[in-house]
């Protein structure tokens, strides 16, 4: 899918100089095909633990999210982990809104396995894809030696493994977390996004279409101000896209970076806070990890303007290991989806939108959802 002129608005626009360089080698290593050279018994070791490292921790998405933020602690100069551990979030809170007080009113159950199926994929793969990265970076500020020439062993990106070269030399969080937000986002397109499985069950389903009703395309980034919990965030509308899913990705990256103070209240809530993939994480004035509702309770208003009404019982939302159980996944594919220089117009920074206000936005989500379920449950009782 050729999305550069969308990149450059049709018009001409010059690279900086750091990216000419990149540029160059780039195109260089189109021209030379993968060899694969043989591995001392050293190399071939570490490339075996990193896999083993990267297995043991994929096993879910608590453990996935919890491992990018255990190794942003180390290695805060890796922008990325970071950015992945609170879209790692999101996604176990939309995993368990399958299973939630008011999802389960709407979708039938092959309907919530058919999405959580889509959901879990697509973590699983990002994961598998960049936690190596992250291990191979890792190992070489351990030996103070540039061993980026293992990623072609673990079947990364011929681009990342550029661009983790140039990071080596030039230290540029900006380019290098673009950057990993283009290999994912693009990794994902061919194993999810074209799948026919996933396109037929998922995506042409009225449901998907309508995921800005279903909630299932708000990313918050919570932080606390004043002993009050906040959120961040921004919204993605159509999904299928890759030009939206990358340019939503920097808007992210700059409403988490961009303002320092802000970056520091969203790690510290992030690490006072154990992801469980419950809503009640950030606000437990509204979510319950216990279902508080009675059967025969009747369904009616319980939140206008992001408050419970008095007397009204919380949303369920539970914590994820005890709705889903652990997915056994099938090898991913091993292609590069590398095939032109010119993706490298998205690391121009192009100052994305950082104000990030999207609570009210969310907070009508969420009567809009309940209404529905509401409406649903009464058409029910007349049939």
């Amino acid at each position: 899918m050729i999305i550069w002129n969308k990149i450059m608005n049709q018009k001409k626009v010059i690279l900086p100089e750091p990216l000419m360089e990149l540029k160059k080698e780039l195109k260089n290593k189109s021209k030379k095909s993968f060899k694969d050279e043989n591995l001392s018994p050293k190399e071939t070791a570490l490339v075996q633990k990193i896999k083993a490292q990267t297995f043991i921790l994929n096993k879910n998405n608590v453990t996935r999210t919890k491992a990018y933020l255990d190794f942003y602690n180390v290695h805060p100069e890796i922008h990325w982990a970071f950015l992945g551990h609170m879209v790692s979030r999101n996604g176990g809170w939309n995993m368990t809104d399958l299973k939630g007080g008011l999802l389960p009113r709407l979708l039938t159950k092959n309907e919530a396995d058919s999405f959580f199926t889509f959901l879990e994929r697509g973590n699983w793969l990002i994961f598998q894809d960049a936690f190596p990265q992250f291990l191979v970076y890792e190992e070489s500020k351990k030996n103070g030696q540039n061993l980026f020439y293992l990623l072609k062993h673990l079947h990364v990106s011929t681009f990342m493994e550029t661009i983790w070269h140039h990071f080596w030399r030039e230290h540029d969080p900006y380019i290098l977390t673009v950057s990993l937000i283009i290999n994912e986002q693009s990794y994902l397109e061919s194993r999810v996004l074209e799948n026919p499985t996933f396109k037929k069950e998922v995506f042409s389903k009225l449901e998907f279409k309508l995921q800005d009703f279903l909630s299932l395309n708000h990313i918050l980034f919570p932080y606390v101000v004043d002993g009050t919990v906040k959120v961040a965030g921004q919204t993605l509308h159509h999904f299928e896209n890759l030009h939206k899913r990358i340019i939503l990705g920097k808007q992210l990256y700059a409403i988490l970076f961009s303002d320092d103070q802000r970056l520091k209240m969203t790690e510290k809530w992030a690490n006072s806070t154990p992801h469980t993939g419950s809503r009640m994480d950030y606000w437990p004035h509204i979510f319950n990890h216990v279902d508080e509702e009675t059967p025969s309770r009747l369904l009616k208003t319980r939140i206008k303007s992001c408050q419970l009404l008095p007397g009204s019982t919380r949303f369920y939302s539970p914590k994820l290991i005890f709705v889903w159980k652990n997915r056994m996944h099938i090898r991913a594919g091993i292609a590069d989806w590398y095939k032109d220089w010119r993706i490298i117009y998205y690391l121009i920074n192009s100052k994305e939108n950082t104000v990030g206000e999207i609570k009210h936005e969310y907070c009508k989500t969420l009567e809009r959802l309940e209404f529905a379920a509401i409406t649903k449950k009464a058409i029910s009782l007349l049939d």
